[in-house]
């Protein structure tokens, strides 16, 4: 049993506990009205407790929109966000959080963690089942969980019906959501990688690639806009969530987070396909799946190319994996799939949700997100070994060196000769980096930044993915100047 959990069990139904009320000082980002537990007597009730930053948290979130495609009706949806930086703490931030994973479930802000002590929640994401008397009928920690979750959905469901004296079904008191995200031309755009004449942007929110002219205008579309997983050409293709990007010559990578798969774009002829992934999140070593390209992979989010091999962050897995584009096969080369920030030999070494890749001579560096750190992975022994930054839980907004520089939550990287560029995205700000001395410093420029995420330097520019204004930028970091690129405009 995983710990923490608390299975669901059917035969002991009278013995569950009353949950307490939902606390009051909880903020309901995206409801007029404050939602009680005390209105959903009679139904259901989905709890889950999550955070923007965590890839299981936006796994686990994609698993009860499909649930709830599946069951309609069956059970109430309700989404509890904790924070995890300082940056995560305002309503606004934490709506944006919700907007970027599609939630349309009422989603409180736990600021001060108070729903999480209360119901004693140890990890994200976890959830909730809440029976229709008010009363815990599970507690179940992780992703993957979807069928588990299915099953006590339908037994709960089950009882209600045949149960004598059940509480009647009430609607639930909280209005629809009120809080859109506003139209724009992109939205929550992952990664702005740039050629010498080409910008290509992973439009994440609207599930395409565009190919766009310097100057913005867009060239051509790789899928179809809306959430799907097929290959095709152009605009007849799916794709879900797509992060990262790597280009080599005519060919065009893509990290589909959303549909655990890497593509491939043939820029010529504008055809799409699958080169790993099996449309499903992996929870096994690529190795234990046979090494094959048809390997199940867990939300890869960034690549990096170097002729016949390709290079992938699967974030959701922790790990760093390593194509073979001639003989067809995939090893994991970082990372043993645990959470932690630990300095090894490949696969006795530990990433958190490696999030951005920068290939340079005889090495790769590594934005490990959710270390808070920059790693740098040796490729004659695999050595994999941490250039600034300390652990998970020890993030700041420091320059410096090593141990003493500081980051929160780094999710964007771009090589330029001798210099690195850091998006320090939960700081909302760029850092350049020494990837030899491990100096660090804030790149300046007078310009506010909205959780940059995707890096790529090409034609003397910085180009920067600014996912949280939806926007992207074009930055010259010697004159310190930065215009948006009105992308689609």
């Amino acid at each position: 049993m995983i710990a923490g959990d608390i299975p669901f069990d059917p035969v002991r139904s009278g013995s569950r506990p009353l949950l307490p009320e939902l606390p009051d000082a909880l903020h309901w980002v995206n409801r007029r009205e404050r939602p009680r537990l005390a209105d959903w007597r009679g139904q259901v009730v989905l709890m889950v407790f999550w955070n923007g930053c965590s890839v299981s948290s936006s796994n686990l979130v994609g698993e009860m929109r499909r649930l709830e495609k599946k069951l309609p009706g069956a059970f109430v949806p309700v989404c509890v966000h904790t924070p995890r930086y300082a940056s995560q703490q305002s309503d606004a931030a934490v709506l944006k959080a919700a907007h970027r994973n599609r939630l349309r479930a009422p989603v409180a802000n736990d600021a001060e963690w108070l729903a999480w002590k209360q119901y004693t929640i140890s990890a994200w994401p976890t959830t909730l089942l809440v029976d229709a008397h008010g009363r815990l009928a599970a507690r179940l920690v992780g992703e993957g969980r979807s069928q588990e979750i299915e099953d006590a959905v339908m037994q709960l469901r089950d009882e209600l019906q045949h149960a004598d004296g059940a509480p009647p079904v009430r609607a639930p008191a909280s209005s629809p959501d009120v809080r859109a995200e506003p139209v724009s031309p992109l939205a929550f755009p992952a990664h702005a990688l740039a050629t010498g004449d080409r910008l290509y942007v992973s439009d994440t929110g609207h599930h395409r690639i565009l190919e766009c002219s310097h100057d913005g205008r867009v060239l051509r579309q790789f899928g179809s806009g809306t959430p799907g997983n097929w290959d095709g050409q152009l605009a007849a293709c799916g794709l879900q969530l797509p992060q990262g990007l790597a280009i080599d010559h005519d060919v065009l990578y893509v990290a589909d987070a959303g549909n655990h798969a890497v593509r491939r774009i043939r820029l010529e002829a504008g055809e799409v396909e699958t080169v790993l992934g099996a449309g499903r999140p992996a929870y096994a070593n690529v190795e234990d799946q046979g090494g094959g390209l048809r390997a199940a992979v867990n939300a890869p989010h960034a690549l990096a190319v170097d002729g016949d091999v390709l290079y992938v962050a699967a974030s959701g897995q922790h790990q760093i994996l390593r194509i073979d584009m001639r003989h067809q096969q995939v090893e994991t080369i970082a990372g043993d799939g645990r959470s932690e920030v630990r300095d090894g030999i490949g696969g006795r070494s530990s990433l958190s949700q490696p999030m951005a890749l920068a290939l340079m001579p005889g090495q790769l560096l590594v934005a490990d997100a959710g270390g808070n750190a920059i790693r740098r992975l040796r490729f004659t022994d695999l050595a994999l070994t941490t250039l600034i930054g300390t652990s998970a839980w020890e993030p700041g907004n420091h320059d410096g060196a090593g141990r003493k520089a500081r980051l929160a939550y780094p999710c964007g990287l771009a090589a330029e000769e001798n210099r690195v560029y850091v998006a320090d995205t939960c700081n909302d700000r760029l850092c350049v980096l020494d990837p030899y001395s491990g100096e660090t410093a804030t790149l300046q420029f007078d310009y506010p930044l909205h959780e940059p995420q995707g890096l790529s330097f090409a034609a003397g520019s910085l180009w920067v993915a600014d996912r949280n204004d939806h926007a992207i930028l074009r930055i010259d970091p010697e004159r310190g100047t930065c215009e948006r690129v009105p992308v689609d405009e």
